[in-house]
């Protein structure tokens, strides 16, 4: 059987197909982006633009070495969360995404691409902080939570939750690592002409060392990884700024021409535009989706607003440094061509690469993109461990989870996956609902704990959390107690 044959999109139902695209439709066209961006407003409103008034706090703690936990092992750094969150966040949707959205939308989707950060990132504070207070322990030692436990705990519905337990799960450990993996292998086979076969069965192997050997292998993998392919690729986008000098001027210009409509909008109107940004923002740095919160759980830090601050920042750096990055290269390629009928996705890239720096361009993106895809395969088979573990205490279920991800890494390789990306649209969709819903529900503690940290730190403390420093009843909650905090108040 010639696996790259298999049309996994036919076995599809047509009345699944139509559900799916009804949904989508109605979710983001209608309602989502509106929600979002109401309530990335409402947060920056609220926290007096925290993403810009705690900018400097949050390189400042990013640095801080993680608490020691109870096992007398060091717990998951605020950094080593920051690149989970990132591993999941930056992915082959940074380099196709991008440039889809420009050859749809135009120079000006880039622009509210970086509005949609901008709103973006008072969201992620708060679910982040969020994520932090309602943490729980795990079976290493460490901790665990996200959008499921604050929901039982914080708005005390349990039945929410588990519905966005299953969501999350099915959405990032199954449904992505079938694109992510897919992606990997076509950029394989079209540099290298690798059978899909072989790069999946190498994907699968390779991911399983990674998520059997547990959280602490999974936040090792990522803080190495996403660093190192990030300075790469900024590095390669200097290279090309500096030799493209006199463009660079002319391209910004066109960037806020096109997102107020002072240039023809590609795709026929300025809305479209708006609704390429907008949406490749959001699928970019999940701000308010509720993923990145599962990562933000798992940091050992002494208070919840450090992590909320730390993923505030991991939002500008996906959006604002690698989409950008991407975006700046693609823009200053004289090939490029926009509409409906022209080359999207990974062509794009590759030819503009190819055009700035000749034949290293292929090779250079071939490696980006898996080191890219992978890092979002083990960070999105966290977020699915995360909430495997809130559903169910069974050693076999988790088991079971784990064999299905690496089935699903190497089927993604091999099958055509039309429709996964359509479904994985619609189940994000729904999350992102239930998430917002829950953060405003519980904005009121994050407001308290929030002024709790800016309290401290005007008394040149090092801020420490605990349960009794605000009026919010967190008596369900089985951390941030006197006994729970080792670290005492110091300068």
């Amino acid at each position: 059987m010639n696996f790259n044959d298999i049309n996994f999109d036919a076995i599809i139902p047509e009345w699944f197909k139509t559900v799916v695209s009804t949904g989508n439709d109605l979710i983001w066209t209608q309602f989502l982006i509106g929600l979002l961006l109401l309530a990335g407003l409402f947060f920056s409103l609220s926290s007096r633009f925290v993403q810009l008034r705690w900018l400097p706090e949050m390189f400042r703690v990013i640095g801080e070495k993680p608490e020691t936990l109870d096992d007398g092992k060091k717990g998951i750094s605020s950094f080593q969360a920051f690149a989970i969150s990132a591993a999941s966040r930056v992915g082959t949707g940074n380099i196709a995404g991008v440039a889809t959205a420009i050859v749809l939308g135009g120079p000006g989707a880039v622009f509210w691409m970086w509005v949609i950060a901008f709103f973006g990132a008072a969201s992620a504070f708060f679910e982040a902080t969020l994520a932090q207070v309602y943490k729980v322990k795990d079976k290493e030692g460490g901790f665990r939570g996200g959008p499921a436990y604050y929901m039982e705990q914080g708005l005390g519905q349990k039945w929410l939750g588990t519905t966005f337990a299953i969501l999350i799960t099915v959405t990032f450990a199954f449904v992505f690592n079938t694109v992510q993996s897919n992606t990997i292998a076509e950029s394989f086979n079209s540099q290298y002409n690798t059978p899909a076969w072989v790069t999946g069965l190498v994907l699968a192997l390779i991911t399983a060392v990674v998520i059997f050997g547990g959280v602490r292998w999974i936040a090792n993998v990522s803080s190495a990884i996403v660093p190192v392919m990030a300075i790469f690729y900024i590095l390669i986008v200097l290279f090309v700024l500096v030799t493209h000098i006199g463009d660079v001027i002319p391209m910004i210009v066109s960037i806020f021409k096109g997102a107020f409509g002072f240039e023809p909008a590609f795709g026929g109107a300025l809305g479209f535009t708006i609704m390429q940004g907008i949406k490749r923002g959001l699928f970019s740095n999940e701000a308010g989706m509720g993923s990145a919160p599962n990562a933000a759980a798992t940091a050992a830090v002494t208070h919840p607003v450090k992590q909320g601050l730390i993923q505030s920042l991991g939002v500008f750096f996906d959006t604002m440094l690698v989409c950008t990055a991407t975006a700046i290269m693609i823009l200053l390629y004289s090939g490029l061509e926009f509409g409906e009928d022209k080359a999207q996705g990974v062509a794009v890239t590759q030819a503009a690469l190819n055009s700035h720096v000749g034949s290293f361009g292929g090779m250079f993106l071939t490696v980006a993109v898996f080191l890219f895809a992978y890092s979002s395969v083990i960070g999105n088979y966290y977020y699915g461990q995360s909430n495997i573990e809130y559903l169910t205490k069974n050693k076999a279920v988790m088991l079971i989870f784990r064999i299905l991800v690496v089935v699903m890494v190497f089927l993604g390789a091999v099958f055509k996956v039309e429709t996964v990306w359509a479904t994985a649209d619609l189940f994000m969709g729904l999350m992102a609902i239930l998430n917002i819903t829950a953060i405003i529900g519980l904005a009121h503690v994050v407001f308290e704990v929030a002024k709790d940290y800016a309290a401290q730190r005007k008394r040149e403390l090092n801020p420490v959390f605990r349960k009794s420093n605000i009026s919010t009843d967190l008596s369900k909650v089985e951390t941030w107690d006197d006994e729970f905090q080792s670290t005492p108040y110091q300068k």
